[in-house]
């Protein structure tokens, strides 16, 4: 059984997402054991408690120093015994001692096709803003492992989503999280609770 814990700072729409498709079946041989946010007022934290999932707020403006807040945010993941660690909607830096700790078992939702659109400034809205300034016409999302860079890490699953005329940055946002977050998320959670994800010389292999 894969021990899953998400992160997540606002709505938790790709939590609920994980969490429809764990009590689905689409996604086999899955607990969520625990939901962590930096923000106490998150809707993710509600969703946990909806689902009996245990929710812990840790935020670093409670903590004198971020060494000190990455000290015991690392301390709050382990303590959840996580063999899978999902970013869904994250917006604190992961410190380098959890990425070394949990080696390609991060894993992070990113609302583009990478790399475009990715790294440093584009998350959330920004994203589709900057999709829709620069005309694309294919957009979409990706999971992809995490490592010591922004959006940098081995990809697991992209999917597209094409842009439609008269596109705000809202409703483009809504529909990459419709047609491809809330697909691909769970479908990789699930190749990796059943051993079919390798990552072989930075690059993933889906095995059949």
């Amino acid at each position: 059984m894969l021990n899953v814990v998400v992160l997540v700072s606002g709505g938790g729409t790709n939590l609920q997402a994980i969490i429809d498709a764990v009590e689905s079946g689409a996604v086999t041989n899955t607990k969520v054991t625990g939901v962590i946010s930096n923000n106490k007022n998150a809707y993710a934290l509600e969703r946990a408690k909806n689902h009996g999932i245990q929710g812990i707020c840790i935020s670093p403006k409670e903590y004198a120093s971020r060494e000190e807040f990455n000290v015991k945010f690392l301390e709050t993941v382990d303590a959840l015994k996580p063999d899978l660690i999902v970013l869904a909607g994250f917006l604190v830096v992961i410190p380098p001692a959890m990425i070394e700790k949990y080696r390609n078992r991060i894993i992070n939702i990113h609302p583009s096709l990478i790399p475009s659109f990715c790294g440093t400034g584009f998350y959330g809205l920004k994203v589709h803003e900057a999709e829709l300034e620069r005309g694309v016409k294919v957009v979409g999302a990706t999971v992809h492992f995490v490592d010591e860079g922004t959006d940098t890490g081995p990809i697991i699953l992209q999917k597209a989503v094409e842009v439609q005329q008269g596109d705000t940055p809202e409703v483009l946002q809504r529909r990459v999280m419709e047609q491809a977050e809330w697909k691909i998320l769970p479908h990789a959670i699930d190749l990796i609770a059943n051993n079919k994800v390798k990552v072989e010389d930075g690059k993933v292999r889906i095995l059949e």
